[in-house]
């Protein structure tokens, strides 16, 4: 059985504040209150190609482990390292992260991909997230009913830390549009 969901949110901010706001969403002290689920994230490449207009990056992001705390207990770990891929395509003006577990692949599989455009309503002042998430939990498919209920508790957490993350991308949206004002006077 597999949990997935999808939303959709639009930011009343251009397509490059908020793929600027993508890149800091991790760094500040408050956002790590705030996204208090990631413990760490490190870059692990990244590549321009400026003929394409595209930057390339991998990220390592490590987690607390999702879903109910039992989950904890039976995986006997209480972090889970993933891998986050982004593509910048400057000319297209489209940024698209795909990130995934590399640990607890035994017990969960989780994926979640996201994408900015620019809003086709307004695209010079608005931008679209598209998120899509499905989650797997492995080793109780025999007990499907166990394993719908762990992934709708998985899903519900991360339905939540979504919002979070969206919060966050609006305050340094909202920070970087002052700042960009300030330079402007």
């Amino acid at each position: 059985m597999v949990k997935a969901y999808a939303q959709e949110y639009t930011y009343k901010h251009p397509w490059e504040r908020v793929t600027s706001a993508s890149w800091k969403k991790f760094a500040d002290p408050e956002n790590k209150r705030t996204l208090s689920h990631i413990l760490e994230v490190d870059t692990l490449n990244h590549k321009l190609d400026p003929s394409a207009g595209k930057l390339y990056t991998t990220r390592a992001i490590t987690v607390n482990t999702p879903g109910p705390w039992f989950i904890r207990r039976i995986v006997r770990q209480d972090v889970c390292h993933c891998v986050e891929s982004t593509v910048v395509d400057a000319k297209a003006r489209s940024m698209q992260l795909s990130t995934h577990n590399i640990s607890l692949e035994k017990f969960i599989e989780v994926e979640e991909k996201i994408r900015y455009d620019p809003h086709p309503a307004n695209p010079d002042e608005w931008t679209i997230c598209r998120q899509e998430t499905s989650i797997r939990i492995k080793p109780l498919s025999a007990l499907a009913s166990m394993a719908e209920k762990v992934e709708q508790k998985c899903a519900e957490k991360f339905v939540q830390n979504s919002a979070k993350g969206r919060e966050v991308m609006e305050r340094i949206c909202k920070y970087l549009e002052a700042e960009s004002r300030g330079m402007s006077a």
